[in-house]
């Protein structure tokens, strides 16, 4: 067993050694310090990512569900999808009268590949009409205005609530409501801009806009149409209530047989989780690959040194074991040696991570003026640091061992004898 002024003795005189070959040392750690780079920035990406992912479902509403003829995922057989019958107003208008755990039970009609023309300028968009229900969820927040009334819908008024997209591309001056858009050549008054709440990959959110249902009817008609029906559940602990209400309404309404599958899909923000575990799947095991290959090269690079080490101080070695040193503190001296190599590259590549992650933030938010990288941290979190260091501690005593192992082994006569 090592005792405390053995351990003490051995990280001293590792530590005396590096400061003497100090060149020699930090040139040692580059490959630990990529490696580091790479593991920190991995975390830092993957959890930029949650931050984003997080953002945009408390934006758009975590307590909704949408019933629709199409499965947002694709996860089903594409013509049993194409095949089923479209969702009509009027078995909207009847889950509506029949749903009672639901808050809200909001019809939405949708022209994908709409276009809205300001003066000269044109933007494809998907044109979606609904109710003035629609303002009760957390995705018709908005930025400026408000949305249409109950008395706008129910007369048809030329009113439209545009997404942010269609707010950045039209009016990069700022000065959206009140001024005209025309959709499908009638012209519409803006009255409210939505707060932006699509970020990173489901920027499309965006890029739509509301109008009451009796004009989108006006404008784009219902025949040969598909609704959707959006459900606000109140809170995420309603979801299943709600959702098991619903299939059991749009089964009687659509006269589904007992022993046949819906025809409809129920939809919700969760449906895309697996998209973005996929994504952050993706990015980790591209850095952890790089993080290996990395941390293999840094730790061949250290045994070599290591060696080295042993071989320049094999007198030395042979005169602490002639004075009483066991092998056990001639192990620890260079295991420390080796670990402390590590962990210095550790913390070097930190402020390298860290620059490197400010510089990222500054160049999407202020540069790019990517507004959804405003929710990603600038800073590198301290429990990245800690893993930082612990990886890089594990990795030199690894790379250490051998050379550790070997000086450990010297016979203190031979060694003694050595001359280089």
């Amino acid at each position: 067993m090592l005792r405390l002024s053995e351990f003490q003795e051995s990280a001293r005189i590792a530590w005396d050694s590096l400061r003497v070959n100090l060149l020699r040392s930090i040139l040692t750690t580059a490959g630990i310090v990529v490696g580091v780079v790479l593991v920190v920035l991995m975390g830092w990406t993957i959890g930029g990512l949650n931050a984003v992912w997080e953002q945009t479902i408390s934006i758009i509403g975590k307590d909704m569900l949408y019933i629709d003829k199409w499965d947002w995922t694709g996860g089903r057989n594409w013509r049993d999808v194409e095949s089923r019958k479209d969702i009509s107003l009027q078995q909207a208008a009847l889950l509506k009268s029949r749903m009672e755990s639901a808050e809200y039970v909001i019809p939405l009609a949708r022209k994908w590949g709409g276009s809205v023309v300001k003066g000269n300028s044109s933007l494809m968009c998907s044109i979606t009409g609904t109710t003035a229900d629609y303002a009760n969820t957390s995705a018709a927040t908005t930025l400026a205005g408000r949305f249409f009334s109950p008395t706008e819908e129910h007369s048809a008024d030329r009113v439209v609530v545009i997404g942010h997209g269609v707010y950045k591309s039209l009016y990069p001056d700022g000065n959206a409501v009140g001024s005209i858009l025309k959709i499908n050549g009638s012209p519409f008054r803006i009255i409210g801009v939505l707060q932006k709440q699509g970020f990173l990959f489901m920027d499309f959110i965006d890029n739509q806009v509301f109008i009451p249902m009796m004009a989108f009817r006006a404008v784009h008609g219902f025949f040969d149409r598909s609704f959707s029906v959006g459900l606000k559940c109140g809170s995420e602990a309603m979801l299943d209530i709600v959702r098991t209400e619903a299939i059991g309404h749009m089964r009687a309404i659509r006269n589904v047989p007992p022993d046949a599958p819906d025809d409809f899909s129920i939809n919700e923000m969760k449906a895309f989780d697996q998209q973005a575990k996929n994504i952050r799947i993706g990015i980790w095991v591209v850095g952890m690959g790089l993080t290996i290959l990395a941390f293999v090269v840094g730790s061949i690079g250290i045994m070599n040194i290591m060696y080295v080490s042993v071989t320049e101080r094999t007198k030395e070695i042979g005169i602490r074991k002639a004075i009483g040193a066991r092998r056990g503190s001639i192990l620890a001296q260079f295991l420390i040696e080796s670990a402390l190599l590590c962990m210095a590259g550790a913390l070097i590549a930190f402020p390298i991570a860290q620059g490197i992650v400010a510089g990222a933030r500054f160049l999407a938010v202020d540069v790019l003026e990517q507004e959804w990288a405003s929710v990603i941290s600038p800073l590198i979190p301290l429990d990245l640091l800690g893993i930082a260091v612990v990886v890089s501690i594990i990795v030199g005593l690894l790379a250490g061992f051998l050379p550790a192992l070997r000086a450990s082994r010297l016979d203190p006569v031979e060694a003694l004898r050595y001359e280089q």
